[in-house]
């Protein structure tokens, strides 16, 4: 008997080297033939504003990008596809051919609650190779940092009720359905639909009967019982095909008593799909209560969202589970998260130079330099009160009081007293030397990870409506030198 391995190596087997921005390959041409291929560089991912709105996001996507750059490399028909664009030189395609990443990736860790205007995973490499991976990197954070944020705002609608996720069908394409679905299940929902992302990612799946089950059968009771003699421990039945109340429910109960409970089962649950769902999720919890099945679930899917489930809540719906597809697995009303890839230094003779892009949107000011990012906590509480970046060569002793500076604004600013705080680097090494250093996680690991984090931010920021904004400042060095950076280029 055949026996098989039910864990999958996280890497996509796919070579994606060449998913990227032309842009990439013409600069690094040009770096190429300047003689600038070995100028070690840093840049920064981050975002610049929150989703819906809202007050923070779940970072994730990380293990997709280890995968890829651990496969990163040119094929010999990536070379002829090159080479047939008649833009780059022989030498160039050769230096492609031969390609692998040497340099340095720090990141925070999948799961952390993050917030604008701070670097999520800085690239210390050759100019060239951190110029390469840009697309890539910016790709795999930017899907699942959105859907796990999502993910999580619909989880905390639902107030302590599961949630599944049912959108495969709705994704943008198969990656977008498998990979969704793990970013999903990061930010806490408790199971999904998608039977790949079951396979790849060892997240539970979840799953019975469309309409078109029911309609396949002579009548709603015969699917009903055709459904129950095949899964009797785990019977869930679909009300709304024809009519919930008047002949779904009726035959539910009607199953239940006839078939399932002669048997030594209970039916499990029961879903429904579309009509008032207040109301109906109150009649139908009537109406099982009244029959003796009060630990029978009710389960209800409707094109439903964070504000949906609350007003649901809100209006005293008996739903148990909520299934939610289109509005989690897109984002739909925020389906883009706009994480960004910044050039921040070159090292030049073991120094590294600060970089600055200037903006006449304030808002698209980069801060400069190599940078480390910390989490201050309060020792009383041990809730996080702020984050703070600092250049690399900075050291903030917790013996010391410590003042965080608006990132603009020097006037703002606010000192925690010495011995009242306690910081954690944030930032921690992935690869360096291009050499895998990171023991990736299991996905349960940082689902939990990810909860820890959650709990340790005070519950303001969590607001779906005017959540309170979280500061993220700056050392006194690095605003300094971000403003006399400013004041160089004004005059």
């Amino acid at each position: 008997m055949e026996t098989y391995d039910l864990k999958f190596d996280f890497r996509d087997p796919r070579n994606l080297s060449m998913v990227m921005d032309l842009y990439e390959l013409t600069m690094a041409q040009v770096y190429f033939n300047e003689g600038k291929k070995d100028q070690v560089v840093t840049f920064d991912l981050f975002y610049r504003k929150n989703p819906d709105n809202a007050g923070f996001a779940l970072f994730s996507g990380l293990e997709q990008v280890i995968g890829f750059i651990q496969n990163l490399h040119f094929s010999e028909s990536d070379i002829y596809y090159l080479k047939s664009l008649n833009k780059f030189s022989d030498e160039f395609l050769d230096y492609l051919r031969h390609f692998i990443f040497t340099g340095n990736i720090h990141s925070v860790k999948e799961g952390t609650v993050v917030f604008p205007n701070e670097p999520l995973i800085r690239v210390e490499a050759k100019i060239i190779e951190a110029q390469i991976v840009e697309t890539a990197i910016l790709l795999a954070v930017n899907h699942q940092t959105l859907i796990a944020t999502k993910a999580n705002r619909v989880v905390r609608a639902a107030k302590g009720r599961s949630v599944m996720e049912f959108g495969a069908r709705r994704a943008h394409n198969f990656d977008a359905a498998n990979y969704g679905a793990r970013a999903a299940y990061i930010g806490g929902v408790g199971a999904s639909s998608n039977v790949a992302a079951g396979q790849l990612f060892e997240i539970p799946v979840s799953g019975t009967m469309a309409h078109s089950f029911i309609q396949s059968h002579d009548n709603e009771y015969d699917a009903f019982l055709s459904y129950a003699k095949n899964y009797p421990d785990s019977t869930s039945l679909l009300l709304d095909t024809y009519d919930t109340l008047r002949s779904g429910l009726k035959n539910a109960i009607r199953l239940a008593h006839e078939y399932l409970i002669p048997k030594g089962y209970r039916l499990d649950s029961v879903r429904i799909d579309s009509g008032d769902i207040a109301y109906l999720s109150k009649k139908i919890r009537e109406e099982l209560d009244a029959a003796g099945l009060e630990d029978c679930k009710i389960i209800a899917s409707n094109s439903f969202d964070e504000y949906i489930i609350k007003s649901l809540i809100e209006q005293g719906a008996q739903i148990d589970s909520f299934g939610v597809g289109e509005n989690l697995i897109c984002s739909k009303s925020s389906p883009v998260f706009g994480g960004v890839y910044k050039l921040s230094s070159l090292l030049v003779d073991g120094e590294y130079i600060p970089k600055i892009k200037v903006s006449d949107n304030v808002g698209k000011l980069t801060n400069p330099g190599k940078k480390e990012l910390y989490r201050i906590y309060d020792k009383t509480s041990n809730k996080a009160v702020a984050d703070i970046l600092a250049l690399y060569d900075e050291v903030l002793d917790e013996a010391e009081d410590l003042t965080i500076y608006h990132p603009q604004n020097v006037w703002k600013f606010k000192t925690l007293e010495a011995g009242s705080y306690y910081v954690k680097k944030l930032l921690v090494p992935i690869f360096v030397d291009g050499k895998l250093v990171y023991d990736c996680p299991t996905i349960e690991e940082i689902r939990t990870f990810s909860e820890e984090s959650r709990a340790s931010m005070w519950d303001e920021i969590y607001r779906f409506e005017f959540p309170q904004e979280y500061y993220v400042d700056l050392t006194k060095k690095l605003l300094d030198l971000k403003l006399s950076m400013l004041e160089n280029v004004r005059k």
